[in-house]
């Protein structure tokens, strides 16, 4: 089965799907994230994030 890239528009507590697909990739790590288990993102800059620990990469550059 061929695996799609989603589009995600990111929101305070959820997302939604803007275009079907199976996935996301991570901003910071280039990881595969599929969309069950996606769990961190940035809503100001419309970014998913692997885990924590890329979230947190994130806000320490800033």
């Amino acid at each position: 089965m061929n695996k799609k890239l989603a589009k995600i528009k990111y929101l305070p507590n959820n997302f939604k799907i803007i275009e079907e697909g199976d996935y996301v990739i991570c901003a910071i790590s280039g990881k595969i994230i599929n969309l069950e288990e996606l769990n961190y993102w940035n809503v100001e800059l419309q970014e998913p994030y692997y885990s924590y620990k890329e979230a947190g990469i994130k806000k320490e550059k800033k």
